[in-house]
């Protein structure tokens, strides 16, 4: 392939995954089945690889992350990224509105919207092309972030539209409390010091020195401040507006995240709306800002030392409440990881009542100092999060202090912490009741094997009555068997025995997450069942061949080689395996040979049938799916609405263009 046609190719390839990404990320829809995305991407990051000289700085492929910048440079804002001025006080709002009416004149329109607690960042583009971001640093100066902040995928690398040629963005950046948890979740599971709350995750998130790193962990982004010279935008809230057009990730005014209002008594609901609802976001806010909309209004209002006058921000409260902490209790993960958990006399923050909060691990105890019957200072991290911030010391009642438990408090077996591990394991994996239960209960989820009729109180009396030890004795049970279970009636044992056997149709990927390998999740069981193909194959991978693997990093090699290097584990494998689950990716038997040998690109719209229902008929007949026209392209079938330059690319290299109706006569004739 000459340079002419693969810069041809690489630019019309980096379009359509923007649109994609921008399609998932921003506005929650998903256009195309991931592997049909993978392969487009794989095909890019390959011509990227081949023609070196042709790859952008803004391609897609840089969202994956995977550079180490071993320091940030320091660089000037063009405009300074002053703070606000803060109050807890609505009084104070009245009286900044009161100051605003006497100090402007014109129609006093005012924006309202969330106050993030995440990291502030300032993004320039030119020419539509994202050339650097930067953080607040001292509101002068920040540090050059642009590497890391490229692999948020709401951010775009690249914009649309009637965009200006040069300008900078402003947002923030911050943690969406499901990724968060999750992660933290991950963490306890790996022995690791979970995080303390979103925003410093945020933050330490974004100065890591290793782009991969803040790929993985599903930072998000809003931006919402236009800045430039000569700017074609009369407010606030119409840049806001504009801003979306061009590609970016806005607050919403759908869900009330922004709003235009003219009354301190429309501010004042909004307040108030937001300090009830705050709870209800799948993000942490702190509070709320309210600006002026009129861009030539702020610049009469101009800045204090410090802050614009033409922007305040009303701060909530930060509700903490103090109870007495009643006993300390342990549980035992799967993995056999020990998590302590605060039995707290039942007290009611932010509308919730809170009983429990998780310790964490032995070092947060110790930093707490934690003491027996000590009272307490419960807040909720993230807003959903109970967690316990401090001891009220005057309180306090005994001295004595809460001491980490030595032996598994459902087995008795002394525990183990390894070296540079935050948490605490029992090492007792066949004899341990919560770590057979779990193992079970994670095998049979919905993201796994997805066993209807089977539950975590069926595991529970299975388990005691001795008739399952591990996930593969389910399909030995009986009839017979579970139908003596406690409140278990024929037609719910019959459902159960049912849903283990429908349970073996589930593909290979769904097996390898359901068997619980260490730190293999359920996207990393995609990867290696997709790389491997068949269980065999991963249990003989050496270790090069398993980082060599997308998404796939020292730690969880050595865990896959770990777990096939244990007797019990191969004898596991095996039994699933005598039980009929599928441990290999099922090669599909060809309704025919007719288009054997031939590739096939599919484009525009037809009339009879979807494009994935005629890819799949092109599969199913020994056909291939090219991602893009090339000179390895047999047929291009064409429906309506196929682009223009498609149809010369393949006229150009004398590719046959062929309608449904030929495909299917095609398969038809054999």
């Amino acid at each position: 392939m000459n340079p002419e046609i693969a810069q041809e190719k690489i630019q019309k390839l980096a379009n359509e995954i923007r649109k994609l990404n921008h399609a998932y990320y921003v506005d929650n829809k998903s256009i195309v089945a991931d592997f049909e995305f993978d392969s487009m991407l794989k095909e890019l990051q390959d011509l990227e690889q081949e023609f070196p000289e042709l790859s952008d700085p803004n391609s897609p492929t840089k969202r994956v992350g995977g550079d180490i910048t071993k320091k940030f440079k320091s660089v000037v804002h063009r405009f300074p990224m002053l703070s606000l001025s803060n109050t807890y006080s609505e009084e104070e709002i009245v009286e900044w509105e009161t100051r605003i009416k006497k100090l402007a004149e014109g129609t006093n329109d005012y924006v309202c919207e969330l106050k993030y607690d995440g990291v502030a960042i300032g993004i320039r583009y030119e020419n539509g092309q994202l050339t650097q971001a930067v953080t607040r640093g001292d509101g002068t100066k920040g540090e050059d972030v642009s590497t890391n902040v490229k692999t948020i995928r709401t951010v775009p690398l690249q914009l649309n539209g009637d965009f200006p040629q040069d300008f900078e963005i402003r947002g923030e950046i911050f943690f969406p409390l499901e990724n968060f948890i999750k992660m933290n979740e991950a963490r306890l599971e790996l022995g690791e010091p979970v995080f303390a709350n979103p925003r410093n995750s945020a933050s330490g998130t974004l100065k890591s020195q290793d782009s991969k790193v803040v790929a993985d962990r599903g930072l998000d982004c809003l931006l919402y401040g236009v800045y430039g010279a000569d700017l074609p935008l009369e407010g606030h809230y119409e840049s806001v507006l504009k801003a979306k057009e061009w590609g970016f990730k806005i607050p919403s005014a759908e869900h009330n995240y922004i709003t235009k209002v003219n009354s301190i008594d429309e501010i004042m609901d909004f307040i108030h709306y937001w300090d009830k609802k705050r709870s209800e976001l799948p993000f942490e806010i702190d509070g709320v800002v309210i600006k002026v909309n009129d861009y030539n209004m702020q610049n009469e209002l101009g800045f204090t030392a410090k802050s614009p006058r033409w922007a305040i921000a009303y701060k909530f409260k930060t509700e903490r409440v103090s109870t007495e902490l009643e006993t300390v209790t342990y549980q035992v993960g799967r993995t056999g990881a020990i998590t302590p958990v605060a039995n707290l006399t039942a007290v009611n923050l932010g509308g919730t009542v809170v009983k429990r909060a998780s310790l964490h691990n032995a070092d947060q105890i110790a930093k707490l100092d934690l003491h027996q019957n000590d009272t307490v200072f419960v807040e909720k991290g993230g807003e959903i999060i109970p967690k316990i911030v401090g001891v009220d010391l005057k309180l306090r009642k005994s001295d004595e202090k809460v001491r980490f438990l030595e032996n598994c408090p459902e087995c008795d077996t002394p525990l183990i912490r390894k070296e540079g591990e935050a948490q605490h394991f029992c090492p007792n994996e066949l004899g341990c009741p919560p770590q057979i239960k779990g193992r079970i209960e994670h095998f049979i989820g919905r993201r796994a094997m997805d066993i209807e009729g089977i539950g975590a109180e069926t595991v529970d009396a299975l388990v005691n009555l001795g008739l399952i030890q591990t996930a593969a004795d389910l399909y030995s049970l009986t009839f017979d068997e579970v139908v003596k279970l406690e409140r278990m009636a024929d037609k719910s044992a019959d459902n159960l025995i049912k849903g283990i056997e429908k349970s073996k149709e589930n593909p290979f990927e769904k097996v390898l997450f359901g068997i619980g390998i260490r730190y293999a999740g359920e996207t990393v069981a995609k990867k290696l069942a997709k790389r491997f193909k068949s269980m065999e194959n991963l249990s003989k991978a050496t270790y090069d061949e398993l980082v060599n693997t997308d998404e796939i990093g020292e730690v969880i090699a050595i865990s896959v080689q770990n777990f096939f290097l244990e007797e019990k584990n191969v004898v596991f494998v095996n039994q699933l395996k005598e039980a009929g689950l599928k441990l290999e990716i099922e090669e599909k038997e060809l309704a025919s040979a007719a288009l054997e040998g031939k590739i096939f690109v599919v484009s525009g719209v037809f009339q009879k049938f979807s494009r994935d229902e005629l890819k799949a008929t092109i599969e199913s007949n020994g056909g291939k799916i090219g991602s893009s026209i090339s000179k390895k392209t047999t047929f291009v079938v064409a429906g309506e609405n196929m682009g223009p330059a498609k149809l010369q690319k393949a006229s150009d290299l004398g590719i046959e263009i062929i309608d449904e109706n030929s495909l299917i006569k095609m398969v038809e004739n054999g």
